[in-house]
This record gives structure tokens, sequence and C-alpha cells, in this order.
């Protein structure tokens, strides 16, 4: 019987994908079990005074999720591979790219996983998103709806308006895209 129950596990390998969306101001996280959802959260490093200080959080993170769950794969957004006027500055993207290899090599050390890089244009085709340029919704927010459909179960962070037109209404936490983001990396992992 023993055999057997081992033979039984060396099958059914668990594959435990963290997809992560890392930026300096908050990092998108998910964690995929085989095919399921297993966490979705953010880290809001906006508070941070400098780029050490944000991956100190973020390997703090890391090394908490560690002793929660077996990760054995780690996918990360690949950088901007380009400037475009009118989006980033050539600065943003220099230091955008520094804090993802920095915080790539800390997943790697922590996890014991060396990160894939992945395409977010690639992984959302992959899994199925279908940008509607033509849509009064921009980009992040169709990304949210259609995760929001595979997994009607989240429930995003969300807060209450303190002022302004809009003083009372509960909307989501900006951070929502940035999970959003980080599911269609893992998911597209899975794939």
């Amino acid at each position: 019987m023993f055999l057997g129950l081992r033979w039984i596990s060396n099958c059914y390998n668990l594959l435990m994908i963290l997809g992560l969306d890392i930026s300096t101001s908050v990092i998108g996280i998910c964690v995929l079990e085989n095919n399921s959802l297993r966490k979705l959260d953010f880290i809001n490093l906006e508070k941070s005074k400098n780029i050490f200080e944000k991956a100190e959080k973020f390997k703090e993170y890391l090394t908490h999720l560690k002793k929660e769950l077996k990760i054995t794969h780690v996918g990360v957004e690949e950088n901007l591979q380009a400037f475009r006027p009118g989006l980033s500055s050539a600065k943003t993207i220099v230091t955008l790219a520094r804090f993802n290899g920095i915080c790539s090599y800390i997943s790697q050390e922590v996890l014991g996983k060396e990160p894939v890089f992945i395409n977010v244009n690639s992984a959302r085709k992959n899994i199925g998103v279908k940008i509607d340029r033509k849509s009064s919704k921009n980009t992040k927010e169709q990304i949210l709806d259609f995760v929001t459909l595979l997994e009607p179960s989240v429930n995003w962070p969300t807060r209450i308006m303190k002022g302004g037109p809009r003083r009372g209404s509960v909307v989501l936490l900006k951070e929502c895209y940035d999970m959003a983001d980080a599911y269609v990396i893992a998911r597209d992992l899975v794939k």
C-alpha cells in the first residue's frame, strides 16, 4: 500500500505558480495551484523611500510566502523593450528594468526558482484576453473584467471615497489592476 501512495504522489505533480507584475509603486502577486487560484495579492511600495527599501519589502513578503506555499515556478512580466513617446520616459524604463532585475534576483534567491520572463501582450493573447480598442474601458479595466469573469469569487480590495462628487462611493483600489496583470502572467505560465 505504501508503494501505491508513493506512486500516486509522484504521478500527481503539484504546480504552484507565482505570477508577478513588478513596478516601483506596486507589485501584483498571483499564486495558482495547478489551475486554481490560491492567492491574489499586492505589495504597495509607494511609501518606501528608495529602491532598496522596496526590494527589502518584497523579500520579506516572499520569505513569508515560502513558509506558506511551495512555489514550483515563477513568472515575471517582462520589461518594456522600447521607448514609446508619451507613455514612459527613458529614465522610468531604466528604473523599472533595474527594479525588475532586483526583484527577479530576490525571487530566485528566496524561492530557489529561476523566473521566466513573459511578454504581457503574448500572455494576454495566450489566455484569451481580447482588448477592444473601441471600448470606453481602458486596457487595464478590460483585463480586470476578464479576470473577474474567470475568478468570480475574488473579493477585489476597495475603499470608500472621502470627498468630491463620488464621496461615500465604494471604488476598487488601483492595485487591483496590478493583481489582475499578475494573474495573467501566472495563468500564461500554466499553459
